[in-house]
């Protein structure tokens, strides 16, 4: 026993020494054969440096680049390493007043004394070469280059979105990648697309001397790595288009969607008023944010996804389709239209009076009586056994044309609509307070329902289609794979007979050739569209158009939305056929001049 005790003290004594010695080589080492370490004892610091990335470039459907990058720079500083500072000095240099310039050090002192924190920010190129010579006498400063946006078309703001600092929740979310002062797409592609466009991060180890003036690479650059650059990507959008319908919006406020019925891409999305999205960059940027949030005008309100308008006569097609299905009506179903629609005490008041022969004339001129007519005959009719029901079965209806429910685009922040159900009506009136009169205004496209402008393009592409509709888009390929839409574009197939379609198409052909919107005929292409008028309780009335084109094989389903303005006819439908117009023949023709030219130059907002 005492044997095997000695032996096993002997074991450990030599483990003990072994392990003295390693500490002693490896000190030796350290402080005498590696020249890296001298090398870096002498210059005092290695300063770990993050290469940003470029973020990927955007690209419209033509191959135009409509997000760039450019340089700019920013100020860091580690806090520890800050010595003798001469406040006074530093802030005449960068170009920040005194109490900022502390509020944002005591910030990064707060934040950590060993870490490097964000001093100034959106340095331009010719500004951060003034700074530069002269930042050794500031210990502790650096700059770092980044790229950040620029947008040579100065169009598609809300399209586009824009890229902006950072906050505590962004950073807790996501997964370590992020850091107080770096940058994040919000809004827009941007936002939607983040991941692909942002990159990977790099890092670069650098040896600083003690002027703070960068001595080369630490080990010839063995331990850095690379950044990669985000992913480019190909957008749905025409750039000249969404341009053009900018100039015929400017003065108005509204929306305009116009979407590829055959593929779900959007070819132009503009939310007016607008603003230049390069004001959301560079060091003037969170100023000009606050102007912009702060404007009356709600210039940052995303319209074509947000804003949900009563659709007036644009939604009757959808009702048409909806009763044709499920029998209420059929192509023949006439009306007696006596100028307006009587039950009991109430009236609705209808422009068009006169007998209506079947459901593409009462389209064609957009006959009030014939559609609350439709409406009660839907949900009053068998198999419902209450109005309630029959509420519900129009909703999911109408759900499947893409209303009341999100379409699912690739833009972050869509909006539902709205469109009421029975629980709705019964939390109002009771479940036996209420009944199809009550609210025969769904009939006519007012009372509780609204319609995005997105929606309402949306189902002029489903009716263009003869009955399906793809999820609208904006991002027509990433890189070099199309994997990531392949997910998200779904083929959506409305559960309406396609023949229900065609005579809907009919009315809808009928309207610009000789119904409420002739001002949108084009010399030598056939429109189909319809006028709608939104009731606004606030000021004068909503104008809205939508249609599509040609009507024998349709590349373009348009929305225009133009608030205050009136009738559908007065300034939506000439938006609408000028944009289809320049789409599809690049010009304007020489006897519709004059309408482009009234309505670039008219001003409704006051």
């Amino acid at each position: 026993m005492t044997d095997l005790y000695q032996s096993r003290r002997n074991v450990l004594q030599y483990v003990i020494i072994g392990v003295i010695v390693i500490f002693i080589v490896r000190l030796f080492f350290l402080q005498i054969v590696n020249k890296d370490y001298q090398q870096l004892a002498k210059s005092n610091v290695l300063r770990e440096v993050t290469v940003f990335p470029a973020r990927g470039l955007v690209f419209d459907r033509n191959g135009k680049l409509i997000i760039d990058n450019q340089k700019e720079y920013d100020l860091w500083v580690v806090p520890n390493q800050v010595k003798d500072l001469d406040t006074a000095g530093f802030c005449e240099l960068v170009g920040m007043s005194d109490t900022s310039f502390r509020r944002t050090f005591d910030k990064a002192v707060k934040y950590s004394r060993f870490k490097p924190s964000l001093i100034a920010k959106g340095l331009s190129v010719d500004k951060y070469a003034s700074i530069q010579e002269e930042l050794y006498l500031f210990p502790g400063f650096y700059g770092q280059v980044r790229t950040v946006r620029a947008y040579p078309f100065k169009s598609a703001a809300h399209v586009l979105g824009y890229i902006s600092e950072v906050n505590q929740k962004q950073i807790e979310r996501g997964g370590g990648y992020y850091k107080s002062g770096d940058y994040i797409g919000t809004g827009g592609i941007e936002q939607s697309y983040e991941k692909e466009l942002r990159g990977i991060k790099g890092t670069r180890f650098v040896l600083v001397d003690v002027h703070n003036r960068e001595q080369g690479s630490f080990n010839d650059g063995r331990f850095d790595t690379a950044a990669v650059p985000g992913s480019n990507m190909v957008s749905s959008l025409d750039i000249e288009l969404q341009g053009y319908g900018e100039k015929l919006m400017k003065g108005k406020i509204g929306s305009v969607v116009a979407i590829e019925p055959k593929t779900g891409e959007i070819l132009s999305m503009i939310s007016s008023p607008t603003y230049d999205p390069d004001l959301l960059t560079g060091q003037d940027r969170a100023k000009n944010f606050k102007v912009l949030l702060n404007d009356s005008l709600k210039p940052l309100f995303v319209r074509p996804l947000k804003a949900a308008y009563p659709p007036g006569s644009t939604y009757k097609p959808s009702l048409a389709l909806v009763g044709l299905q499920e029998g209420a009506i059929d192509y023949n179903t006439t009306y007696p239209c006596p100028g307006a629609y009587y039950v009991g005490p109430l009236r609705v008041g209808c422009h068009h009076s006169g007998f209506v022969p079947n459901v593409a004339v009462a389209i064609q001129f957009s006959c009030n009586s014939y559609f609350c007519n439709t409406f009660r005959r839907l949900v009053d009719d068998k198999p419902f056994k209450t109005v309630g029901e029959g509420v519900d079965y129009w909703k999911k209806m109408m759900a499947t044309l893409g209303l009341g429910v999100k379409t699912g685009i690739d833009l972050p922040n869509e909006g539902y609509g709205y469109l009421p159900d029975s629980k709705y009506y019964n939390k109002i009136y009771g479940p036996k307070g209420w009944n199809s009169v009550t609210i025969v205004s769904l009939g006519i496209g007012q009372g509780e329902i609204g319609e995005t402008p997105l929606q309402m393009a949306n189902v002029m592409a489903a009716i263009a289609n003869n009955g399906y509709w793809y999820t609208p888009h904006v991002i027509r390929k990433v890189a070099d794979s199309d994997s990531l839409l392949k997910q998200t574009i779904v083929k959506h197939e409305v559960p309406i007979d396609s023949s229900y379609f065609r005579m809907v198409r009919e009315g809808l052909e009928r309207v610009v050739e000789a119904g409420t919107a002739t001002v949108a005929q084009i010399p030598g292409t056939k429109v189909a569209g319809k006028t709608g008028t939104a009731q606004n309780p606030h000021g004068e009335d909503h104008s809205i158009f939508v249609a599509y084109a040609p009507v024998d094989d349709p590349k373009i389903a348009i929305a225009v939305v133009v608030e205050n303005s009136g009738f559908g006819s007065r300034f939506a439908a000439p938006i609408a056929s000028l944009m289809i117009e320049k789409y599809l023949n690049d010009t304007i023709s020489a006897p519709r001049k004059y309408l482009e030219e009234r309505m670039m130059t008219s001003t409704l907002i006051q």
